[in-house]
């Protein structure tokens, strides 16, 4: 039975860390371009553009306001055509990503918001151009927020992991709900809950630390 337990837990950990993880590197790498889109556009950024910046911000905030399990079962069409199926850990992945993106896009928006904007001036003044201010100045200035608020966008995401692994993803939410939930097992119901809370100890506590030397590097 113990050996059963441990088996279960850690094909459900691992499938939960590709899931999380593989949604995780689509979310940053769809994310990040969002927000510097949204701080460069706006009516006080370096590309003022209303005609971009406000139709942008009304996609990130609907697709934002959307809870999982709704945006989960809306997207069931879309993830079928993307992944041939829609039932499965790389099914999940596609809305997965879709409500981390704009989540992680606003987070890291907010770090880009705070440079000093001293510090944009002074690049300009010394004939810096658009571009570099963007490689240069804005994302290094904001790369501590933008570590800590993915670390956030990742603990999120193990959480809707859990609730899309509850209806057939695959993960420690499936087995929590077929093994624990479905044969009133509590054992397996409080294993599940402790091994979701130490990966997201163990993920804040590496994503504080990242940020943490990221924000000496800068002083």
């Amino acid at each position: 039975m113990f050996n059963d337990l441990i088996d279960l837990l850690l094909t459900g950990t691992l499938d939960t860390i590709v899931m999380v993880g593989s949604s995780a590197i689509l979310a940053f790498v769809f994310g990040l371009p969002l927000a510097v889109l949204l701080v460069c556009t706006d009516k006080n950024g370096i590309y003022p553009s209303t005609r971009i910046h406000e139709p942008v911000g009304w996609v990130v905030n609907i697709t934002r306001s959307i809870p999982f399990l709704i945006l989960m079962v809306a997207l069931i069409p879309f993830t079928r055509f993307i992944v041939g199926t829609s039932y499965g850990l790389w099914a999940a992945v596609v809305p997965l990503t879709l409500a981390a993106t704009p989540f992680f896009a606003r987070i890291a928006e907010v770090s880009l918001r705070e440079v000093d904007q001293g510090l944009i001036e002074a690049a300009q003044a010394m004939g810096c151009n658009r571009k570099q201010i963007i490689w240069h100045v804005l994302l290094p200035e904001a790369m501590s927020g933008i570590v800590a608020g993915f670390t956030v966008t990742i603990v999120t995401m193990i959480n809707s992991s859990a609730i899309a692994g509850a209806i057939g993803a695959g993960g420690l939410g499936d087995v929590a709900y077929r093994y624990g939930y479905q044969r009133f097992d509590v054992q397996i119901m409080l294993a599940v809950i402790v091994v979701l809370v130490i990966l997201v100890m163990l993920i804040q506590f590496f994503g504080d630390h990242i940020s943490s030397q990221l924000d000496k590097k800068r002083v």
